[in-house]
Protein backbone atom coordinates (compact mmCIF):
# COMPACT_ATOMS: atom_id res chain seq x y z
CA UNK A 1 0.00 0.00 0.00
CA UNK A 2 1.48 3.35 -0.93
CA UNK A 3 0.47 6.92 -0.30
CA UNK A 4 0.97 8.00 -3.83
CA UNK A 5 0.31 6.45 -7.18
CA UNK A 6 2.47 3.97 -9.03
CA UNK A 7 6.19 4.82 -8.95
CA UNK A 8 7.90 5.82 -12.17
CA UNK A 9 11.29 4.53 -13.10
CA UNK A 10 13.89 6.92 -11.59
CA UNK A 11 15.64 7.07 -14.91
CA UNK A 12 12.56 8.65 -16.48
CA UNK A 13 12.49 11.64 -14.14
CA UNK A 14 13.23 15.02 -15.67
CA UNK A 15 13.16 18.65 -14.56
CA UNK A 16 12.31 19.28 -10.92
CA UNK A 17 11.26 15.63 -10.47
CA UNK A 18 14.89 14.70 -11.01
CA UNK A 19 15.85 16.49 -7.80
CA UNK A 20 12.64 16.33 -5.76
CA UNK A 21 10.14 13.52 -5.23
CA UNK A 22 7.69 15.00 -2.76
CA UNK A 23 4.35 14.13 -1.22
CA UNK A 24 2.78 17.55 -1.70
CA UNK A 25 0.21 17.54 1.15
CA UNK A 26 3.07 17.05 3.63
CA UNK A 27 5.98 18.82 1.94
CA UNK A 28 4.36 22.18 1.19
CA UNK A 29 2.53 22.75 4.51
CA UNK A 30 5.76 21.85 6.33
CA UNK A 31 7.77 24.29 4.21
CA UNK A 32 5.16 27.03 4.67
CA UNK A 33 5.03 26.61 8.46
CA UNK A 34 8.82 26.56 8.74
CA UNK A 35 9.12 29.64 6.51
CA UNK A 36 6.49 31.45 8.59
CA UNK A 37 8.48 30.69 11.73
CA UNK A 38 11.74 31.94 10.22
CA UNK A 39 10.14 35.15 8.93
CA UNK A 40 8.29 35.68 12.21
CA UNK A 41 11.42 35.33 14.34
CA UNK A 42 13.38 37.73 12.11
CA UNK A 43 10.51 40.23 12.08
CA UNK A 44 9.82 40.06 15.83
CA UNK A 45 13.43 40.63 16.84
CA UNK A 46 13.90 40.87 20.62
CA UNK A 47 10.20 40.19 21.23
CA UNK A 48 10.73 36.67 19.90
CA UNK A 49 12.90 35.84 22.91
CA UNK A 50 10.11 36.82 25.34
CA UNK A 51 7.55 34.89 23.33
CA UNK A 52 9.67 31.73 23.29
CA UNK A 53 10.29 31.91 27.02
CA UNK A 54 6.57 32.43 27.72
CA UNK A 55 5.67 29.40 25.63
CA UNK A 56 8.30 27.24 27.33
CA UNK A 57 7.27 28.22 30.87
CA UNK A 58 3.55 27.92 30.13
CA UNK A 59 3.79 24.42 28.68
CA UNK A 60 6.15 23.04 31.32
CA UNK A 61 4.07 24.44 34.19
CA UNK A 62 0.76 23.17 32.86
CA UNK A 63 1.75 19.82 31.36
CA UNK A 64 4.48 18.43 33.62
CA UNK A 65 2.15 15.71 34.94
CA UNK A 66 1.30 14.67 31.37
CA UNK A 67 4.92 14.31 30.28
CA UNK A 68 5.87 12.38 33.43
CA UNK A 69 2.93 9.99 33.16
CA UNK A 70 3.31 9.43 29.42
CA UNK A 71 7.02 8.62 29.53
CA UNK A 72 6.42 5.96 32.19
CA UNK A 73 3.67 4.47 30.02
CA UNK A 74 6.18 4.21 27.16
CA UNK A 75 8.58 2.22 29.36
CA UNK A 76 5.75 -0.13 30.31
CA UNK A 77 4.76 -0.74 26.70
CA UNK A 78 8.37 -1.29 25.59
CA UNK A 79 8.97 -3.97 28.24
CA UNK A 80 5.58 -5.56 27.57
CA UNK A 81 6.30 -5.93 23.86
CA UNK A 82 9.75 -7.41 24.57
CA UNK A 83 8.70 -10.03 27.13
CA UNK A 84 5.23 -10.89 25.88
CA UNK A 85 4.22 -13.34 23.16
CA UNK A 86 5.21 -10.67 20.62
CA UNK A 87 8.91 -10.83 21.51
CA UNK A 88 9.75 -13.48 18.90
CA UNK A 89 8.23 -11.55 15.99
CA UNK A 90 11.02 -10.61 13.59
CA UNK A 91 11.06 -7.21 11.87
CA UNK A 92 10.80 -7.98 8.18
CA UNK A 93 9.39 -11.48 8.57
CA UNK A 94 10.62 -14.83 9.91
CA UNK A 95 13.43 -15.17 7.38
CA UNK A 96 14.70 -11.56 7.55
CA UNK A 97 18.42 -11.06 8.27
CA UNK A 98 19.92 -7.89 9.87
CA UNK A 99 21.15 -5.30 7.38
CA UNK A 100 24.03 -4.22 9.63
CA UNK A 101 26.37 -5.95 12.05
CA UNK A 102 25.56 -5.65 15.75
CA UNK A 103 28.52 -3.31 16.36
CA UNK A 104 27.58 -1.05 13.44
CA UNK A 105 23.98 -1.06 14.68
CA UNK A 106 25.00 0.00 18.20
CA UNK A 107 27.33 2.67 16.82
CA UNK A 108 24.54 4.26 14.77
CA UNK A 109 22.11 4.00 17.71
CA UNK A 110 24.49 5.85 20.00
CA UNK A 111 25.61 8.50 17.50
CA UNK A 112 22.15 9.41 16.26
CA UNK A 113 20.47 9.13 19.65
CA UNK A 114 22.27 11.47 22.03
CA UNK A 115 25.78 12.29 20.88
CA UNK A 116 25.74 16.07 21.06
CA UNK A 117 23.70 16.13 24.28
CA UNK A 118 26.16 13.82 26.04
CA UNK A 119 29.05 16.08 25.14
CA UNK A 120 27.16 19.17 26.33
CA UNK A 121 25.62 17.89 29.56
CA UNK A 122 28.05 15.19 30.80
CA UNK A 123 29.81 17.66 33.10
CA UNK A 124 27.30 20.50 33.24
CA UNK A 125 24.25 18.58 34.47
CA UNK A 126 25.79 16.79 37.50
CA UNK A 127 27.32 20.12 38.53
CA UNK A 128 23.98 21.91 38.35
CA UNK A 129 22.30 19.18 40.40
CA UNK A 130 25.14 19.35 42.94
CA UNK A 131 24.55 23.08 43.36
CA UNK A 132 20.76 22.71 43.46
CA UNK A 133 19.90 19.10 44.39
CA UNK A 134 16.18 18.40 43.93
CA UNK A 135 15.93 15.76 46.67
CA UNK A 136 18.70 16.58 49.15
CA UNK A 137 20.39 19.30 51.19
CA UNK A 138 23.10 21.32 49.45
CA UNK A 139 26.56 20.15 50.45
CA UNK A 140 25.45 16.76 51.77
CA UNK A 141 26.65 13.34 50.63
CA UNK A 142 23.11 12.64 49.51
CA UNK A 143 23.35 15.66 47.19
CA UNK A 144 26.26 14.01 45.38
CA UNK A 145 24.29 10.78 44.94
CA UNK A 146 21.26 12.78 43.88
CA UNK A 147 23.28 14.67 41.26
CA UNK A 148 24.19 11.47 39.43
CA UNK A 149 20.87 9.73 40.12
CA UNK A 150 18.82 12.49 38.51
CA UNK A 151 21.28 12.70 35.61
CA UNK A 152 20.82 8.95 35.06
CA UNK A 153 17.05 9.47 35.13
CA UNK A 154 17.18 12.03 32.34
CA UNK A 155 19.55 10.05 30.10
CA UNK A 156 18.57 6.48 30.87
CA UNK A 157 15.74 4.05 30.25
CA UNK A 158 13.00 6.66 29.94
CA UNK A 159 14.66 8.40 27.02
CA UNK A 160 15.53 5.21 25.19
CA UNK A 161 12.08 3.73 25.83
CA UNK A 162 10.58 6.61 23.83
CA UNK A 163 12.95 5.88 20.97
CA UNK A 164 12.36 2.14 21.20
CA UNK A 165 8.57 2.42 21.01
CA UNK A 166 8.60 4.83 18.06
CA UNK A 167 11.28 2.92 16.15
CA UNK A 168 9.57 -0.44 16.76
CA UNK A 169 6.25 0.86 15.46
CA UNK A 170 7.79 2.39 12.35
CA UNK A 171 9.92 -0.69 11.58
CA UNK A 172 7.08 -3.14 12.15
CA UNK A 173 4.53 -1.45 9.90
CA UNK A 174 7.13 -0.75 7.20
CA UNK A 175 8.87 -4.13 7.13
CA UNK A 176 6.08 -6.51 8.24
CA UNK A 177 3.04 -4.77 6.77
CA UNK A 178 4.68 -3.28 3.64
CA UNK A 179 3.49 0.24 4.45
CA UNK A 180 5.57 3.35 3.70
CA UNK A 181 8.24 4.15 6.31
CA UNK A 182 6.25 7.14 7.47
CA UNK A 183 4.63 8.14 10.73
CA UNK A 184 1.11 7.83 9.35
CA UNK A 185 1.66 4.13 8.73
CA UNK A 186 1.78 3.24 12.44
CA UNK A 187 -1.88 4.21 12.77
CA UNK A 188 -3.14 1.84 10.06
CA UNK A 189 -4.82 -0.58 12.55
CA UNK A 190 -6.92 2.35 13.81
CA UNK A 191 -7.44 4.50 10.71
CA UNK A 192 -7.19 1.93 7.92
CA UNK A 193 -6.96 3.49 4.46
CA UNK A 194 -7.70 6.91 5.98
CA UNK A 195 -3.97 7.21 6.69
CA UNK A 196 -3.73 8.16 3.00
CA UNK A 197 -5.97 11.18 3.57
CA UNK A 198 -5.70 14.46 5.43
CA UNK A 199 -5.43 12.80 8.87
CA UNK A 200 -2.28 11.00 7.77
CA UNK A 201 -0.93 14.21 6.26
CA UNK A 202 -1.40 16.06 9.56
CA UNK A 203 0.39 13.28 11.46
CA UNK A 204 3.37 13.44 9.11
CA UNK A 205 3.48 17.24 9.23
CA UNK A 206 3.62 17.09 13.03
CA UNK A 207 6.43 14.56 12.74
CA UNK A 208 8.37 16.84 10.39
CA UNK A 209 8.03 19.83 12.72
CA UNK A 210 8.89 17.79 15.81
CA UNK A 211 11.95 16.37 14.09
CA UNK A 212 13.10 19.75 12.86
CA UNK A 213 12.80 21.48 16.24
CA UNK A 214 14.30 18.57 18.14
CA UNK A 215 17.25 18.65 15.78
CA UNK A 216 17.53 22.43 15.98
CA UNK A 217 17.89 22.15 19.76
CA UNK A 218 20.71 19.63 19.39
CA UNK A 219 22.44 21.65 16.68
CA UNK A 220 22.22 24.77 18.83
CA UNK A 221 23.76 22.96 21.81
CA UNK A 222 26.52 21.58 19.59
CA UNK A 223 27.30 24.98 18.10
CA UNK A 224 27.41 26.61 21.54
CA UNK A 225 29.79 23.98 22.90
CA UNK A 226 31.99 23.93 19.79
CA UNK A 227 32.20 27.73 20.04
CA UNK A 228 33.22 27.48 23.68
CA UNK A 229 35.93 24.99 22.72
CA UNK A 230 37.22 27.23 19.95
CA UNK A 231 37.37 30.13 22.39
CA UNK A 232 39.36 27.97 24.81
CA UNK A 233 41.73 26.42 22.24
CA UNK A 234 42.08 29.14 19.59
CA UNK A 235 41.03 32.30 21.42
CA UNK A 236 37.96 33.02 19.29
CA UNK A 237 35.17 34.84 21.13
CA UNK A 238 32.18 32.52 21.54
CA UNK A 239 29.54 34.82 20.09
CA UNK A 240 26.27 34.01 18.40
CA UNK A 241 27.88 34.92 15.07
CA UNK A 242 30.62 32.31 15.64
CA UNK A 243 27.99 29.72 16.49
CA UNK A 244 26.10 30.49 13.29
CA UNK A 245 29.32 30.15 11.29
CA UNK A 246 29.84 26.76 12.95
CA UNK A 247 26.29 25.72 12.03
CA UNK A 248 26.89 26.80 8.43
CA UNK A 249 30.15 24.87 8.19
CA UNK A 250 28.80 21.72 9.76
CA UNK A 251 25.65 21.90 7.62
CA UNK A 252 27.86 21.99 4.51
CA UNK A 253 29.66 18.83 5.66
CA UNK A 254 26.30 17.24 6.52
CA UNK A 255 25.10 17.96 2.99
CA UNK A 256 28.03 15.96 1.61
CA UNK A 257 27.33 13.10 4.02
CA UNK A 258 23.62 13.01 3.31
CA UNK A 259 24.30 12.91 -0.44
CA UNK A 260 26.48 9.83 0.13
CA UNK A 261 23.62 8.09 1.98
CA UNK A 262 23.55 5.74 4.99
CA UNK A 263 26.21 3.20 4.00
CA UNK A 264 28.87 5.64 2.80
CA UNK A 265 27.94 8.67 4.89
CA UNK A 266 26.03 8.16 8.13
CA UNK A 267 27.41 4.69 8.89
CA UNK A 268 31.04 5.73 8.38
CA UNK A 269 30.64 8.85 10.51
CA UNK A 270 28.78 6.95 13.23
CA UNK A 271 31.53 4.35 13.49
CA UNK A 272 34.14 7.14 13.60
CA UNK A 273 32.14 8.82 16.38
CA UNK A 274 31.92 5.71 18.51
CA UNK A 275 35.65 4.97 18.16
CA UNK A 276 36.70 8.53 19.02
CA UNK A 277 34.19 8.68 21.89
CA UNK A 278 35.54 5.37 23.19
CA UNK A 279 39.10 6.71 23.16
CA UNK A 280 37.91 9.89 24.84
CA UNK A 281 36.19 7.93 27.62
CA UNK A 282 39.22 5.64 27.99
CA UNK A 283 41.43 8.70 28.43
CA UNK A 284 39.31 10.08 31.27
CA UNK A 285 39.19 6.64 32.91
CA UNK A 286 43.01 6.35 32.82
CA UNK A 287 44.13 9.88 33.75
CA UNK A 288 41.12 10.75 35.91
CA UNK A 289 40.20 9.36 39.33
CA UNK A 290 39.91 5.82 37.97
CA UNK A 291 38.86 3.98 41.12
CA UNK A 292 36.38 6.72 42.03
CA UNK A 293 34.82 6.59 38.55
CA UNK A 294 34.47 2.79 38.54
CA UNK A 295 33.19 2.49 42.10
CA UNK A 296 30.81 5.42 41.73
CA UNK A 297 29.52 3.94 38.46
CA UNK A 298 28.46 0.79 40.31
CA UNK A 299 26.96 2.81 43.18
CA UNK A 300 25.22 5.16 40.76
CA UNK A 301 23.55 2.18 39.10
CA UNK A 302 22.33 0.91 42.45
CA UNK A 303 21.07 4.33 43.51
CA UNK A 304 19.28 4.76 40.18
CA UNK A 305 17.66 1.30 40.47
CA UNK A 306 16.72 1.79 44.13
CA UNK A 307 15.06 5.16 43.47
CA UNK A 308 13.75 4.40 40.00
CA UNK A 309 10.09 4.62 40.99
CA UNK A 310 10.52 7.77 43.09
CA UNK A 311 12.49 9.56 40.40
CA UNK A 312 10.22 8.38 37.58
CA UNK A 313 6.95 9.61 39.08
CA UNK A 314 8.14 12.74 40.88
CA UNK A 315 6.25 15.84 39.70
CA UNK A 316 7.34 18.34 42.39
CA UNK A 317 3.72 18.68 43.53
CA UNK A 318 4.62 19.29 47.21
CA UNK A 319 7.82 21.29 46.76
CA UNK A 320 8.48 24.79 45.52
CA UNK A 321 10.87 25.58 42.71
CA UNK A 322 11.21 25.17 38.96
CA UNK A 323 13.36 22.06 38.76
CA UNK A 324 10.79 19.99 36.86
CA UNK A 325 10.12 22.64 34.25
CA UNK A 326 13.80 23.48 33.81
CA UNK A 327 15.09 19.93 33.65
CA UNK A 328 12.89 16.81 33.64
CA UNK A 329 9.96 18.12 31.59
CA UNK A 330 12.34 19.77 29.13
CA UNK A 331 14.15 16.47 28.67
CA UNK A 332 10.95 14.46 28.21
CA UNK A 333 9.67 16.99 25.67
CA UNK A 334 13.05 17.04 23.92
CA UNK A 335 13.22 13.25 23.65
CA UNK A 336 9.62 13.12 22.43
CA UNK A 337 10.21 15.83 19.82
CA UNK A 338 13.34 13.95 18.76
CA UNK A 339 11.56 10.59 18.60
CA UNK A 340 10.31 10.84 14.98
CA UNK A 341 13.87 11.50 13.83
CA UNK A 342 15.68 9.00 16.04
CA UNK A 343 12.86 6.47 15.81
CA UNK A 344 12.70 6.52 12.04
CA UNK A 345 16.47 6.36 11.75
CA UNK A 346 16.66 3.39 14.13
CA UNK A 347 13.81 1.72 12.22
CA UNK A 348 15.70 2.07 8.93
CA UNK A 349 18.75 0.26 10.33
CA UNK A 350 16.94 -2.46 12.31
CA UNK A 351 15.39 -4.82 9.77
CA UNK A 352 15.91 -8.47 10.65
CA UNK A 353 15.95 -8.17 14.45
CA UNK A 354 13.31 -9.74 16.70
CA UNK A 355 11.08 -7.50 18.79
CA UNK A 356 12.76 -8.69 22.00
CA UNK A 357 16.28 -8.26 20.64
CA UNK A 358 15.35 -4.85 19.25
CA UNK A 359 13.76 -3.48 22.42
CA UNK A 360 16.44 -4.79 24.79
CA UNK A 361 19.20 -3.67 22.44
CA UNK A 362 17.82 -0.14 22.17
CA UNK A 363 17.06 0.09 25.90
CA UNK A 364 20.04 -1.52 27.59
CA UNK A 365 23.21 -1.07 25.54
CA UNK A 366 22.97 2.69 24.82
CA UNK A 367 21.71 3.29 28.38
CA UNK A 368 24.69 1.51 29.94
CA UNK A 369 27.16 3.30 27.66
CA UNK A 370 25.49 6.59 28.54
CA UNK A 371 25.72 5.85 32.27
CA UNK A 372 29.41 4.95 31.97
CA UNK A 373 30.02 8.16 30.01
CA UNK A 374 28.20 10.28 32.61
CA UNK A 375 30.05 8.55 35.45
CA UNK A 376 33.37 9.14 33.71
CA UNK A 377 33.03 12.83 32.96
CA UNK A 378 30.40 13.87 35.50
CA UNK A 379 31.97 11.68 38.18
CA UNK A 380 35.41 13.19 37.57
CA UNK A 381 33.94 16.67 37.90
CA UNK A 382 32.20 15.72 41.14
CA UNK A 383 35.43 14.25 42.52
CA UNK A 384 37.44 17.38 41.74
CA UNK A 385 34.73 19.68 43.07
CA UNK A 386 33.93 17.86 46.32
CA UNK A 387 37.60 17.30 47.16
CA UNK A 388 38.47 20.96 46.65
CA UNK A 389 40.84 20.27 43.74
CA UNK A 390 39.03 22.49 41.22
CA UNK A 391 36.03 24.82 41.19
CA UNK A 392 34.05 23.43 38.30
CA UNK A 393 30.56 24.20 39.65
CA UNK A 394 31.16 27.97 39.65
CA UNK A 395 32.43 27.75 36.06
CA UNK A 396 29.26 25.90 35.07
CA UNK A 397 27.13 28.58 36.71
CA UNK A 398 28.99 31.21 34.73
CA UNK A 399 28.83 29.41 31.37
CA UNK A 400 27.76 25.78 31.08
CA UNK A 401 29.08 25.50 27.50
CA UNK A 402 32.64 25.59 28.89
CA UNK A 403 32.13 22.85 31.50
CA UNK A 404 33.76 20.02 29.54
CA UNK A 405 36.78 22.11 28.67
CA UNK A 406 37.21 23.28 32.27
CA UNK A 407 37.27 19.61 33.31
CA UNK A 408 39.80 18.65 30.62
CA UNK A 409 42.00 21.53 31.77
CA UNK A 410 42.57 19.66 35.05
CA UNK A 411 44.29 16.76 33.29
CA UNK A 412 47.41 16.33 31.10
CA UNK A 413 47.42 17.31 27.39
CA UNK A 414 44.39 19.56 27.89
CA UNK A 415 44.92 21.47 24.62
CA UNK A 416 45.04 18.21 22.65
CA UNK A 417 42.00 16.68 24.37
CA UNK A 418 40.04 19.92 24.07
CA UNK A 419 40.76 19.98 20.34
CA UNK A 420 39.63 16.35 20.04
CA UNK A 421 36.50 17.23 22.02
CA UNK A 422 35.68 19.91 19.46
CA UNK A 423 36.17 17.39 16.65
CA UNK A 424 33.87 14.91 18.41
CA UNK A 425 31.18 17.54 19.01
CA UNK A 426 31.31 18.56 15.35
CA UNK A 427 31.25 14.94 14.20
CA UNK A 428 28.18 14.19 16.33
CA UNK A 429 26.77 17.43 14.97
CA UNK A 430 27.16 16.23 11.37
CA UNK A 431 25.73 12.77 12.15
CA UNK A 432 22.62 14.27 13.75
CA UNK A 433 22.08 16.65 10.86
CA UNK A 434 22.50 14.20 8.01
CA UNK A 435 20.53 11.36 9.60
CA UNK A 436 17.79 13.86 10.45
CA UNK A 437 17.73 15.01 6.84
CA UNK A 438 17.25 11.45 5.64
CA UNK A 439 14.32 11.07 8.03
CA UNK A 440 12.58 14.28 6.95
CA UNK A 441 13.17 13.28 3.33
CA UNK A 442 11.22 10.11 4.00
CA UNK A 443 8.36 11.92 5.73
CA UNK A 444 7.95 14.53 2.98
CA UNK A 445 8.26 12.06 0.12
CA UNK A 446 5.53 9.72 1.33
CA UNK A 447 7.75 7.13 2.97
CA UNK A 448 10.40 6.63 0.28
CA UNK A 449 13.67 5.18 1.57
CA UNK A 450 15.84 6.84 -1.06
CA UNK A 451 14.77 10.40 -1.82
CA UNK A 452 16.52 12.34 -4.63
CA UNK A 453 19.78 14.14 -3.85
CA UNK A 454 18.31 17.62 -4.29
CA UNK A 455 15.69 16.91 -1.65
CA UNK A 456 18.32 15.71 0.83
CA UNK A 457 20.35 18.87 0.26
CA UNK A 458 17.26 21.02 0.78
CA UNK A 459 16.38 19.53 4.17
CA UNK A 460 19.96 19.41 5.45
CA UNK A 461 20.24 23.13 4.63
CA UNK A 462 16.85 23.90 6.17
CA UNK A 463 17.80 22.28 9.49
CA UNK A 464 20.88 24.47 9.75
CA UNK A 465 18.88 27.57 8.82
CA UNK A 466 16.22 26.93 11.48
CA UNK A 467 18.85 26.35 14.17
CA UNK A 468 20.65 29.56 13.20
CA UNK A 469 17.46 31.64 13.18
CA UNK A 470 16.34 30.31 16.56
CA UNK A 471 19.78 31.10 18.02
CA UNK A 472 19.47 34.65 16.71
CA UNK A 473 15.90 34.95 17.95
CA UNK A 474 16.36 33.78 21.51
CA UNK A 475 19.37 31.54 22.05
CA UNK A 476 19.08 28.30 24.00
CA UNK A 477 15.70 29.32 25.45
CA UNK A 478 14.23 29.58 21.95
CA UNK A 479 15.62 26.18 21.00
CA UNK A 480 14.16 24.63 24.14
CA UNK A 481 10.80 26.31 23.52
CA UNK A 482 10.72 24.89 20.01
CA UNK A 483 11.38 21.36 21.26
CA UNK A 484 8.81 21.60 24.06
CA UNK A 485 6.14 23.16 21.82
CA UNK A 486 6.31 20.33 19.31
CA UNK A 487 6.77 17.71 22.03
CA UNK A 488 3.42 18.49 23.68
CA UNK A 489 1.06 17.51 20.83
CA UNK A 490 3.30 14.58 20.01
CA UNK A 491 2.70 13.08 23.46
CA UNK A 492 -0.86 12.27 22.38
CA UNK A 493 0.32 10.95 19.02
CA UNK A 494 2.72 8.52 20.74
CA UNK A 495 0.13 7.34 23.28
CA UNK A 496 -2.29 6.42 20.49
CA UNK A 497 0.60 4.86 18.60
CA UNK A 498 1.25 2.41 21.48
CA UNK A 499 -2.30 1.07 21.20
CA UNK A 500 -2.05 0.89 17.42
CA UNK A 501 1.24 -1.02 17.62
CA UNK A 502 -0.29 -3.56 20.01
CA UNK A 503 -3.11 -4.21 17.55
CA UNK A 504 -0.63 -4.63 14.72
CA UNK A 505 1.56 -7.05 16.69
CA UNK A 506 -1.50 -9.04 17.76
CA UNK A 507 -2.53 -9.57 14.15
CA UNK A 508 1.05 -10.52 13.23
CA UNK A 509 1.15 -13.05 16.06
CA UNK A 510 -2.15 -14.55 14.94
CA UNK A 511 -0.78 -14.83 11.40
CA UNK A 512 2.29 -16.62 12.77
CA UNK A 513 0.09 -19.09 14.66
CA UNK A 514 -2.09 -19.70 11.61
CA UNK A 515 0.94 -20.35 9.42
CA UNK A 516 2.36 -22.72 12.04
CA UNK A 517 -0.96 -24.61 12.21
CA UNK A 518 -1.05 -24.82 8.41
CA UNK A 519 2.47 -26.25 8.40
CA UNK A 520 1.51 -28.78 11.07
CA UNK A 521 -1.53 -29.85 9.07
CA UNK A 522 0.56 -30.17 5.91
CA UNK A 523 3.16 -32.23 7.77
CA UNK A 524 0.42 -34.43 9.19
CA UNK A 525 -1.07 -34.96 5.71
CA UNK A 526 2.36 -35.93 4.37
CA UNK A 527 2.83 -38.44 7.19
CA UNK A 528 -0.63 -39.92 6.55
CA UNK A 529 0.00 -40.19 2.81
CA UNK A 530 3.36 -41.87 3.40
CA UNK A 531 1.72 -44.33 5.80
CA UNK A 532 -1.01 -45.11 3.25
CA UNK A 533 1.53 -45.60 0.47
CA UNK A 534 3.63 -47.81 2.71
CA UNK A 535 0.55 -49.87 3.59
CA UNK A 536 -0.36 -50.25 -0.09
CA UNK A 537 3.14 -51.50 -0.91
CA UNK A 538 3.06 -54.03 1.90
CA UNK A 539 -0.35 -55.27 0.70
Amino acid sequence: MAIRGEEKDPGEKTGINKYFDIHKPVFWPSVILITALIVGVIWAGDAANEAFNSVRVGITDAASWLFVGAVNIFIGFALYFAFSKYGDIRLGGKDAEPDFSTMAWFAMLFSAGMGIGLMFYAVAEPMWHLISPPHAEVGSTEAIRDAMGVTFLHWGLHAWAIYAIVALALAFFAFNRDLPLSFRSVFYPILGDRINGWIGDVIDILAVLATLFGLATSLGLGAAQAGAGMEYVFGFENTTNLQIIIIAGVTAIAVVSVVLGIDKGVKVLSEFNIRLAGLFLLFILVVGPTLYILSSFIQNLGHYAQNFGTYSFWTQSYEEGSFMSSWTVFYWAWWISWSPYVGMFIARISRGRSVKQFVLGVLIVPTMLTFLWMSGFGGSALFLETNGIAEIASAVEADQTTSLFILLDQFPWSMVTSFLAIILVLSFFVTSSDSGSLVIDGLTSGGKLDAPVGQRIFWASTEGLVAAVLLLGGGLGALQAGAISTGLPFVFVLLVMCYSLKRGLEKEHQDYLRKDRDKERESYRELVMKAIQKQKKSD
